[in-house]
């Protein structure tokens, strides 16, 4: 009777997210409302009949109630809400006219409420069909892309007069959630703010991954154990178990924290230019989450060009891209040594945060010098030096993970779209929002070939000794990154009618899930897409990660043959 029961409840609640999907995604008749406020009222009620179900056939009552005690709490308060909202002891004249409305809102607030509370279920699901993490991850964003592509398509999701086609929103959803920005249709004018909505939590749970959301439910739930520990630990790449709750309660807590500062900030930008104070809030948050996540994603149909000379705005957006783009576990690093030293305790930066951050320093100021320099005399020549360094400054960030601009990118001269190029090319780092092979193992390569070129046998960096397993990593990453980009590029020659630095811009931007677009991504054509879509996917979750999940388990060497020398050269 219990497996009869948790079926049900299963079914149930997809019942429940079906309701509400049609409630919000589709322009219903009158009669068909009703029948749909009907089956809300239902559903809800089925959900509180199944938790009775199963209490009475538990053989322990009390054991039972103390592992479901969130779904009786929420129970208790639906049914002390209608019996407050029924008998009107409270507020007698507030829903007076309004009471079926507001029957509905809390069967509503109920589902959700309980559909969340069955979040860390998703990890029992994962667990299930024993998963390895590289397939864990793949999946994860297959399922988000999924239901993005189902909302997407809803006639709610766009303005009235528009239609979205289920390529359009496949290719919308997946360059959500892998944080990417390319974009065939207007995010501003073509997608409701229920669509645009529905983009805005793809980038968030995208960016953050959605096994760090589930890990962040089941930890609130007290259904955080061994397995779920061991299971993230394999996708953050995080060691120690005894601290993985907290390193997820951090990872959340320091996401929100710093995307409404972000948001505070831009919406006293925002605000003179809309005049009103709801649409700047929203822009601001809009914004703030796609910069931090590394999305490149903007309501605007110019991005921030109409922001270039703004100062706060630029600083803004490029430090929030910044600190999503270190990874969380180098800015946990961080926060602990900056703690440290003001406590006057001693503690260091770990090797990866160090390379992490010297790397990025290096690539910004080298981006910012060489965009100056490919500039100067053309996009540029018009502009102070100061805005000439901030542009600059501000395309170099961008270019490596997020995909905002201030200026033209189809208008930039070879020199500065190749070199945009390789910074794509090398992205963000491990753990964060952002794609390509990651500073780590740019950094991790040229010190390699610096060792080789020395006659050393070792790759070394501030007295440490990088282990030799992870420079075939970095070799590994590099080889299927620039396979698949030629791949890719071979492919879209075929596919689509334009240059040769157009297409490999395009390439490289969806790769390293950047954004950025010479103007070739409107104009892709079908088979395109298609290139494109696989090949955002393919960035984000990266090309080692893909590269495993295919191959699966390792194998046991169970032997060795003889060496031999080989001549290179």
């Amino acid at each position: 009777m219990q497996k009869i029961s948790k079926v049900l409840t299963i079914g149930i609640i997809l019942a429940g997210i079906t309701l509400l999907v049609v409630k919000y995604g589709f322009n219903l008749s009158e009669e068909s409302l009703n029948l749909l406020h009907f089956l809300t009222y239902f559903f809800s009620f089925g959900l509180a009949f199944q938790f009775l179900f199963r209490f009475l056939f538990s053989q322990q009552k009390k054991n039972f109630l103390e592992e479901n005690r969130k779904e009786l709490i929420l129970i208790c308060f639906l049914g002390i809400a209608l019996f407050f909202l029924r008998t009107q002891l409270l507020f007698p004249n507030i829903f007076s006219s309004s009471k079926d409305t507001a029957y509905l809102f809390i069967c509503q607030i109920f589902i959700v409420a309980f559909i969340i509370i069955k979040i860390p279920y998703f990890y029992k699901l994962f667990s299930f069909f024993h998963l390895s993490p590289p397939l864990n991850i793949v999946f994860t964003f297959l399922i988000l892309i999924a239901i993005g592509t189902f909302l997407l398509i809803l006639p709610f999701s766009t303005v009235p007069g528009n239609k979205t086609s289920v390529l359009n929103a496949i290719f919308t959803a997946t360059s959500s959630t892998c944080v990417t920005g390319l974009i065939v249709l207007d995010t501003g004018s073509h997608f409701s703010i229920f669509g645009q909505t529905v983009i805005l939590i793809l980038i968030q749970i995208g960016g953050l991954g959605l096994m760090i959301f589930a890990s962040f439910f089941a930890l609130l739930s007290g259904n955080f154990g061994v397995k779920e520990r061991i299971m993230l630990r394999d996708i953050v790449r995080y060691e120690n178990l005894s601290k993985m709750g907290y390193l997820v309660l951090s990872i959340i807590s320091l996401t929100f924290v710093f995307e409404l500062i972000g948001a505070i900030f831009l919406y006293f930008q925002f605000l003179p230019a809309t005049n009103n104070h709801l649409s700047a809030a929203y822009s601001a948050i809009f914004h703030s989450i796609s910069a931090f996540c590394n999305a490149g994603f903007s309501i605007y149909s110019n991005s921030f060009m109409n922001y270039q000379k703004n100062l706060t705005v630029n600083l803004v957006i490029t430090s929030l891209i910044i600190i999503g783009g270190l990874g969380f576990i180098v800015i946990a690093n961080l926060s602990r040594v900056i703690i440290s030293r003001i406590k006057k305790r001693k503690d260091s930066l770990s090797l990866h945060s160090k390379l992490v951050i010297f790397t990025t320093f290096i690539l910004i100021g080298l981006g910012t010098l060489f965009l100056f320099v490919g500039e100067n005399n053309t996009l540029l020549k018009d502009l102070p030096l100061g805005e000439k360094i901030l542009t600059g400054y501000f395309q170099s960030i961008t270019a490596r993970t997020a995909g905002f601009n201030t200026i033209y990118i189809g208008s930039l001269t070879t020199f500065s779209s190749f070199f945009l190029i390789m910074l794509m090319f090398v992205g963000a780092s491990p753990g964060s929002t952002g794609g390509g092979i990651k500073t780590s193992t740019f950094a991790t390569l040229l010190l390699t070939i610096k060792s080789m070129i020395k006659g050393k046998d070792q790759v070394e960096i501030y007295n440490r000794t990088i282990p030799r397993s992870f420079i075939y990593q970095v070799l590994c990453v590099v080889t299927l990154a620039l396979g698949w980009i030629g791949f890719s590029t071979l492919f879209l020659s075929f596919t689509e009618k334009s240059t040769f630095l157009n297409i490999l811009f395009e390439v490289f931007s969806a790769f390293g899930t950047v954004g950025l677009s010479r103007g070739l991504t409107p104009q892709l054509t079908n088979w395109g897409k298609i290139i494109i879509i696989v090949t955002m996917l393919a960035g984000r979750v990266g090309p080692l990660t893909l590269a495993l999940a295919i191959a699966g388990k390792k194998t046991v060497k169970r032997y060795e043959y003889p060496e031999e020398s080989i001549i290179i050269g």
